[in-house]
């Protein structure tokens, strides 16, 4: 039996529906930093710094973030001159250095992430914590699919 595929597919719909939210949570994001003079890449920026007290390259930050490394290297830049992080030379290799969170990078982040987290649990106010982990395995199942689908293209 074929598979029904078009507009009305319930896959379809839902892929739909997940870059709906996906852009109602980054337009949300951009308004909450806004009181910080951040944008949404640049507190994920920060945020990873912190998770990564020792520091990670642009090479694993881009990755982590999912974007190219030439779009993260303005990110890093800015934030340098803002003196939220700082370049430290790796001493194994004079080339490369790691991105790490300065104090004022911390305490930018102290005074941010309680409200982000708050906030980020208000977003799931009607949905139980059962059905949010089940959510969760089911967007990492999706991703999988996807990325099985994109490693089949031509390029």
């Amino acid at each position: 039996m074929k598979r029904r595929v078009g507009e009305n597919h319930p896959g379809y719909r839902a892929l739909m529906e997940l870059l709906r939210t996906a852009d109602a949570v980054w337009n949300a994001s951009r308004v909450f930093f806004e009181r910080w003079d951040l944008g949404p890449s640049q507190f994920n920026v920060l945020n990873l710094l912190h998770l990564n007290p020792g520091g990670l390259s642009q090479t694993d930050l881009s990755r982590q973030l999912i974007m190219h490394r030439s779009n993260l290297t303005g990110l890093v830049d800015r934030l340098e001159k803002r003196g939220l992080v700082a370049r430290q030379e790796v001493a194994a290799d004079r080339r490369a250095y790691n991105v790490v969170l300065t104090p004022a990078g911390t305490r930018l982040l102290r005074e941010i992430l309680p409200r982000y987290y708050e906030e980020a649990a208000r977003a799931w106010d009607q949905l139980p914590a059962k059905r949010a982990k089940e959510l969760i395995a089911d967007l990492q199942q999706v991703a999988l699919n996807v990325e099985k689908i994109a490693a089949k293209l031509p390029r």
